[in-house]
């Protein structure tokens, strides 16, 4: 098989890579900046977390639709506009808090629909990297961007707090509107390749019937679907149990803490990087079940051990494989949906997912509280691994999936 040319000659791939990452440093800006401007504001923890709740409920609603917008437009262009009406939105916040007066109210309205945009841009640029780049060059894509993703996070975070602390969260947050803007101009700069346009008028209940049919009806899609609802069901307290598991039982300060989730955010970036060569070596079926029972088996294992540096280690080998599973599902999805469906078919995946996820954080959470960390972590360590085994006897195990149904 020839060798593929570098993605890092593609200049269209590398200044979409760089205009991505800099519209996640930005959302990694809002993640600090915002909660300590409404704390300095309010002084209130209730008045934090409506401000969370309400954004995450307008990111929910704006899934709902975005699949359906994303399929009838130019790609590029709704990228452009989500990034520039971020830029107004989050520009708003320290013009009013910096020119005139501290407005509470600005805040609960610019960051809620910030939040709707930035869904839309999240389903946009999934369906983006369709456009962008062939098809056996996706994972590889996904992967860069990842690893960037999560290295922009890492820093954008630690910039903001700084930031906060020297001049006040308003300028923090200045600063990131500004990256909003930037990689809109970064964006005018990249050229997408033609898209399929949905030819039906839009309507938001059938456009989500319509991509849930497609995971149906697609053999890998659909198991993987299925699969993915149990695993994200036991895994989404992962992170909760396991706080709670340092801090409260083991008596660790909240600087270990902070230092675990640390490591494990390295590795997103050690899976991001791993993730196309594993798909290149050993096929989908084989790097997304090893990766999920081995992720499985390092879960159960976190239960049973009391030693901090184990832990830290074990905590980033879990988010390592589940980075590798992550991204290689994300691939296939758009490496077979057809371009004209890919928008419905992510905003219908992320709909689903998200709609679990609540549920499951509170069942986990709840059952740690009666039952310990010991028996939760080791009940979810055998349910991701059954995850993992059950796929084997799917057509999950494929090792080229995207060619199913292929002459």
């Amino acid at each position: 098989m020839p060798s593929l040319p570098s993605l890092w000659r593609d200049r269209n791939f590398n200044m979409f890579w760089f205009s991505q990452t800099l519209s996640v440093a930005g959302d990694s800006f809002s993640l600090i900046a915002v909660p300590l401007l409404v704390l300095d504001a309010t002084g209130s923890v209730v008045r934090m977390g409506l401000l969370t709740g309400v954004s995450g409920v307008a990111a929910i609603v704006s899934g709902f639709f975005a699949g359906a917008v994303v399929d009838r437009v130019d790609r590029r262009r709704l990228l452009i506009v989500c990034d520039v009406g971020r830029f107004l939105l989050y520009g708003a916040i320290p013009v009013t808090w910096l020119v005139f007066s501290p407005q509470i109210w600005v805040v609960y309205v610019a960051v809620p629909l910030a939040a709707a945009l930035g869904m839309v841009f999240q389903v946009a640029y999934v369906t983006a990297v369709r456009n962008l780049v062939d098809g056996d060059r996706i994972t590889e894509a996904n992967g860069r961007l990842f690893a960037s993703q999560a290295a922009a996070g890492i820093g954008g975070m630690l910039a903001a707090g700084v930031i906060s602390g020297a001049f006040g969260p308003a300028v923090a947050i200045a600063v990131d509107a500004v990256t909003f803007g930037i990689c809109a101009l970064g964006l005018m700069l990249v050229r997408l390749r033609p898209s399929e346009r949905a030819a039906e008028p839009l309507h938001p209940w059938r456009d989500f019937v319509v991509g849930a049919r497609f995971l149906l009806g697609h053999p890998v899609l659909r198991a993987l679907t299925i699969l993915l609802c149990f695993f994200i069901f036991f895994d989404i307290g992962y992170t909760d149990i396991l706080i709670f598991y340092v801090k409260e039982e083991l008596g660790q300060s909240d600087r270990t803490v902070g230092y675990i989730m640390a490591l494990g955010t390295a590795g997103v970036v050690a899976g991001s990087l791993a993730v196309a060569p594993l798909r290149r070596r050993f096929g989908f079926g084989a790097s997304w079940i090893g990766t999920t029972v081995i992720a499985g088996i390092v879960v159960a294992w976190l239960g049973f051990t009391a030693s901090i540096p184990f832990i830290a280690l074990l905590a980033m080998a879990k988010v390592c494989l589940t980075t590798i599973g992550g991204i290689n599902s994300m691939s296939l999805r758009q490496q077979v949906t057809p371009d004209h469906l890919l928008g419905r078919v992510t905003s219908t995946f992320w709909t689903v997912q998200r709609a679990l996820s609540p549920i499951g954080a509170a069942v986990l959470t709840g059952l740690t509280a009666r039952f310990g960390v010991t028996q939760v972590m080791l009940l979810t360590g055998v349910v991701l691994t059954l995850v993992g085994v059950a796929a084997a006897f799917t057509q999950v195990r494929l090792a080229r999936p995207e060619l199913l149904g292929m002459d």
